[in-house]
C-alpha cells in the first residue's frame, strides 16, 4: 500500500514517550534497553564546551579572520545569538521530552514521521562525516607534535589515499609539462612522496592510509562503548585541560597585542566578514549533542536547559576574546593558515608557547570526537526504538548500559572513511545538516507551544513577536539587499569579466548561486505573514529565520550535495523504515 499524506505525517504523542521512560533514575531502566542515568549539570556542560571548543577555536578560525579581519570577534556573536535562539528551543523539547533523540525525537513530535527521518538522516552526516574530518585534522596536528619531537611516522602512514593520489598526479602534471619538482606545494610534494614511497600491492594499488585518524577514532569509540560515566571522566579532563591552555594562550597573549593591527576593523566589510559564516558556525556545531544524552540525565529536565546555555555563553566569550587576541597579535592578512594560535606565538617570538598550542589541540580534538561519537549512536538507537532502523541498532550492553551496536557501526562509519578520505566539503557540509536540525527545532516549538503556555519545568519567553518580525526583516532586508548587491555585481564580474553583466551565461552563473537566498527571501515572507496573522512567539520566529539565513550562505553545491545525501535517506525510509515503524500499526493496536 502506497503511503498516504496522514501515514507520512502521523506523529509520536508526548504523553505516551513520557509513560514509558526507558531508563529510571538509578539508571538499570525503568524498561528494556534503558541507559545509564550519571550526567549532572557540570557534566553536560563540559560536553557542550568539548564539542564546541575544538577545530573551530584551533583550526578554521584562521580563515575567517582572515576575510573578515577583527570584525569576524562580530561574527562570533551573531552566530552565537542565532545559536541561543535554537538553544533555547532545544531546552524547552529536553524539558518537555528528557529522552535520547536530539531533534529527531523533537520533529516527529511537531512535524512528524517523514520529517523526523529527514532530521535523524541529516544528523548522521552532521555527526559521523563531521567526526571524519575531525579525526582527520586530529591525524594532522599529532604527526606534526611527532615530527617536532624527532619520531617521524612513514609519509604513506599518515594520509588518505584520496589526498595522497591527487598529489601526487598534480606532481606528475606539473612535471610533465617541464616544470621542476621544486615547484610544486609543500602540500602536494608530501602527497607526491607519500604515494611515491608507500608498499605497492597486487594490481598497482599503493597502501597509503591515515592510520592515526584511524586509531584514534577506534579509541574513542572504545571509551564510548565501554560507558557514560568513563566518557564524561575523560571528558571533563580534557575540557578543564584545554580551557586552562586558552586561559595561558589569553593572558600571555594580551600582552603582544598591537592596536594597530585592529585598524580597519573591517577591511572587507559586511561580505568579508559573512564570508566566515560557515567556518564559525562550524565551530559552535554540537551542543545540541547535549540534549542526545538526555535519557544519561540525572536530573534532565532542569539541567539540560542550564547547561546548553551555559556552554554557549561560556565559548562565545572565549572566541570573541581570543580572536581579538589573534588579530591583534598580527595582521589578519597573516592568519589564513591551518594552526592559526600556533601561528601567531611563533611569530611573535614564542615557539615553546605555540609547541604548547599544538599539544592542548590535538587534546580539544579528541574531546570533539568523543562528543560527536556519543551523540550519533544514541540518534540511532532512538531511531530504532521506532522501528524506523532494523531493532540491533537498539540494542544496549548489558552490563555497560551503552547503545552497544550502534556505537560499534559509528566507529566503523567514522574510522574507515577517515583512513582513505579528503573531505574538503564537508565543513559547510556538516553546517547545512546542522543548520537544518536547528530550524526545525524552532519550527517545532512554534507548532508545539507558539504562545509559551507549556508546563514544561524551561519554556522559551514569549514575546508577542506580530510587529516586531516585520519590523526586524525591513531592516534586515535592507542591510542584506545592499550587501548582495555589491556580491551580485562581483559574481558577474567573476564569470566573465566586466562584460559578463551582457552575457546570459554569466547571469545563469549568478542566479545558480543565488537559489538558496532566493527560496530564503520567499520563506521569510511567509513566515513573517503568518507571524503577523497568529501573533507568534518572536525568539523561535528568529531562531528559524537566522538559521535559514546562514544557510542560504553555504552555495549551491553544497546544497546539491545535501539534497543527494537526503536523496538516499529517503530510499532507505520508504524501503524499510516506512513499513517497520512503530506508527504503521492498523488503529486500536498498540505502536
Amino acid at each position: 500500500m502506497p503511503p498516504t499524506n496522514s501515514s507520512l505525517f502521523r506523529r509520536k504523542s508526548i504523553a505516551a514517550i513520557l509513560a514509558n521512560p526507558p531508563a529510571d533514575a538509578d539508571g538499570h531502566g525503568g524498561a528494556p534497553g534503558g541507559l545509564a542515568r550519571h550526567l549532572t549539570v557540570r557534566d553536560l556542560t563540559g560536553l557542550g564546551i568539548a564539542a564546541i571548543i575544538g577545530a573551530g577555536i584551533f583550526s578554521t578560525i584562521g580563515q575567517a579572520s582572515l576575510n573578515g579581519g577583527p570584525a569576524v570577534s562580530l561574527l562570533f556573536v551573531f552566530t552565537a545569538i542565532a545559536c541561543a535562539f535554537s538553544a533555547l528551543c532545544y531546552a524547552q523539547f529536553a524539558a518537555t521530552i528528557p529522552v535520547s533523540g536530539s531533534a529527531y525525537t523533537y520533529a516527529y513530535t511537531s512535524f512528524g514521521e517523514l520529517a523526523a527521518w529527514i532530521i535523524g538522516w541529516a544528523l548522521i552526516m552532521e555527526y559521523a562525516v563531521g567526526n571524519i574530518v575531525v579525526a582527520i585534522s586530529w591525524s594532522d596536528y599529532f604527526t606534526g607534535l611527532l615530527d617536532g619531537i624527532g619520531m617521524h611516522i612513514p609519509r604513506w602512514l599518515t594520509m588518505g589515499t584520496q589526498s595522497a593520489y591527487a598529489g601526487y598526479e598534480a606532481v606528475m602534471t606539473l612535471m610533465q609539462s617541464g616544470k621542476p619538482l621544486a615547484a610544486a606545494t609543500p602540500a602536494q610534494l608530501d602527497a607526491y612522496y607519500a604515494w611515491a614511497q608507500a608498499p605497492e600491492l597486487p594490481g598497482g594499488f599503493r597502501l597509503v592510509v591515515d592510520l592515526p585518524a584511524f586509531l584514534i577514532t577506534v579509541a574513542i569509540t572504545a571509551l564510548v562503548y565501554v560507558g557514560i560515566k568513563e566518557s564524561k571522566n575523560a571528558s571533563n579532563f580534557l575540557v578543564a585541560l584545554k580551557l586552562a591552555v586558552v586561559a595561558i594562550v589569553i593572558a600571555v597573549g594580551v600582552f603582544y597585542v598591537k592596536p594597530a593591527n585592529w585598524h580597519p576593523f573591517a577591511p572587507n566589510g559586511i561580505g568579508g566578514v559573512l564570508k566566515g559564516v560557515s567556518a564559525v558556525f562550524f565551530a559552535y556545531i554540537g551542543f545540541d549533542a547535549i540534549s542526545t544524552t538526555a535519557e544519561e540525565c540525572k536530573n534532565p529536565q532542569r539541567d539540560l536547559p542550564k547547561a546548553m546555555m551555559y556552554a554557549l555563553i561560556i565559548c562565545t566569550v572565549l572566541y570573541v576574546i581570543i580572536t581579538l587576541v589573534l588579530t591583534g597579535m598580527v595582521s589578519y592578512k597573516e592568519l589564513g593558515v591551518g594552526d592559526p594560535l600556533s601561528f601567531v606565538f611563533a611569530k611573535v617570538g614564542l615557539p615553546k608557547f605555540s609547541g604548547l598550542v599544538a599539544v592542548s589541540a590535538v587534546f580539544a580534538m579528541a574531546s570533539v570526537l568523543l562528543v560527536f561519537q556519543l551523540g550519533q549512536p544514541r540518534i540511532w538507537l532512538t531511531m530504532s526504538r521506532d522501528g524506523l532502523l532494523p531493532p540491533v541498532f537498539a540494542k544496549v550492553h548489558p552490563r555497560f548500559h551503552t547503545p552497544s551496536f550502534s556505537t560499534i557501526i559509528t566507529g566503523i562509519f567514522v574510522g574507515v572513511p577517515a583512513l582513505f578520505l579528503n573531505m574538503d566539503l564537508v565543513v559547510d557540509l556538516t553546517s547545512i545538516g546542522t543548520l537544518f536540525a536547528f530550524a526545525l527545532v524552532c519550527g517545532g516549538i512554534l507548532i508545539l507551544d507558539p504562545y509559551g503556555k507549556s508546563d514544561a519545568r524551561f519554556t522559551v519567553p514569549y514575546i508577542n513577536g506580530r510587529w516586531l518580525v516585520p519590523l526586524l526583516l525591513v531592516g534586515a532586508g535592507w542591510l542584506l539587499w545592499r550587501y548582495d548587491h555589491d556580491t551580485i555585481m562581483k559574481l558577474i564580474e567573476d564569470v566573465n569579466g566586466r562584460t559578463a553583466a551582457r552575457s546570459g551565461e554569466g547571469y545563469y552563473s549568478v542566479f545558480r548561486h543565488q537559489i538558496p537566498y532566493l527560496v530564503f527571501i520567499l520563506a521569510s515572507l511567509a513566515i513573517m505573514v503568518v507571524t503577523f496573522q497568529k501573533k507568534l512567539s518572536l525568539l523561535p520566529v528568529l531562531g528559524l529565520l537566522t538559521n535559514l539565513y546562514l544557510m542560504t550562505q553555504l552555495g549551491i553545491n553544497n546544497w546539491t550535495m545535501f539534497l543527494i545525501w537526503l536523496l538516499i535517506g529517503l530510499a532507505i525510509y520508504f524501503g524499510y523504515g516506512y513499513k517497520h515503524s512503530k506508527l504503521n500499526k492498523p488503529v486500536g493496536v498498540p505502536a
